[in-house]
């Protein structure tokens, strides 16, 4: 069982599996919610403990079409924990328990800032990976 939570603990869930994989976004979305390391998990392996009315969902405009999750009490990212999709990212940061995972990709490496060095080998997409 992996668990997961905001910073304050107004809100936890729970993982029945670790998550398929872990990647790297670049993008500046990602960068400025906090949440460019994400893992991606299945609708059905994750159960609310408590405080999913406490997550609130920034919907950007167009053409963007991902919304970020954050906790409204103390803005921890939590990707898009919301999503009604059958598989989707949550931030990384989120996660309490440790996983075996590794980072496996990168992707808007074009969007990378300067500063930002890759220190790994994991492949680089300029946008999302093929």
């Amino acid at each position: 069982m992996i668990e997961g939570s905001c910073c304050c603990g107004a809100i936890k869930f729970q993982l029945a599996s670790e998550p398929s994989m872990m990647g790297t976004c670049h993008c500046s979305r990602c960068r400025k919610a906090g949440a460019s390391a994400i893992v991606f998990v299945k609708k059905e392996e994750l159960t609310w403990i408590r405080g999913k009315d406490q997550v609130v969902l920034y919907q950007p405009e167009a053409p963007y079409k991902y919304g970020r999750c954050f906790c409204k009490i103390c803005g921890t990212s939590l990707g898009e924990i919301l999503s009604g999709e059958d598989s989707f990212p949550i931030a990384a940061n989120a996660l309490d328990t440790e996983t075996g995972l590794k980072n496996q990709f990168h992707e808007f490496v074009s969007e990378k800032p300067a500063w930002y060095e890759i220190c790994d080998d994991a492949p680089q997409s300029e946008g999302h990976p093929p």
